[in-house]
């Protein structure tokens, strides 16, 4: 069986974890990090923008540890704007012998980002988006 890995790529409200869903692919993302279990058992979105590197070494450890157990297909649902920020996905695809798809979800369908992103800064993201085709 042929091992893959898919990075989702997309400005915050695009859609890339609703699309992992209904795929049926259950996606790493840094925001994961985030995510706390309140006592009711809903999970709580607490961002802390010091702790944005941690929470991108703890999506790319949880990928490689999914890639050393021979999960496939590897699901990682993350802006990924620019090359640099897929890389290490590439090396870690490289080393477990993983096959890499990128699928850029774009927000054709209107909707908001649920992590309350501020507006200007989805347009920064949009003005550095980097296309390798």
């Amino acid at each position: 069986m042929e091992k893959i890995l898919i990075l989702f790529r997309g400005v915050p409200g695009a859609g890339k974890t609703s699309l992992c869903a209904s795929l049926g692919i259950k996606a790493m993302s840094a925001d994961m990090f985030f995510e706390d279990m309140a006592d009711n058992g809903d999970l709580i979105y607490k961002f802390d923008p010091t702790k944005l590197k941690d929470a991108h070494a703890w999506c790319q450890k949880h990928t490689g540890i999914s890639m050393e157990m021979g999960v496939s297909p590897v699901g990682v649902a993350n802006t990924f704007t620019q090359e640099w920020e897929m890389k290490p996905y590439f090396e870690l695809a490289d080393k477990h012998g993983y096959k890499i798809f990128t699928i850029i979800v774009e927000n054709r369908h209107g909707s908001n980002n649920i992590h309350g992103v501020p507006d200007d800064k989805v347009e920064v993201m949009k003005g550095r988006f980097e296309i390798s085709l």
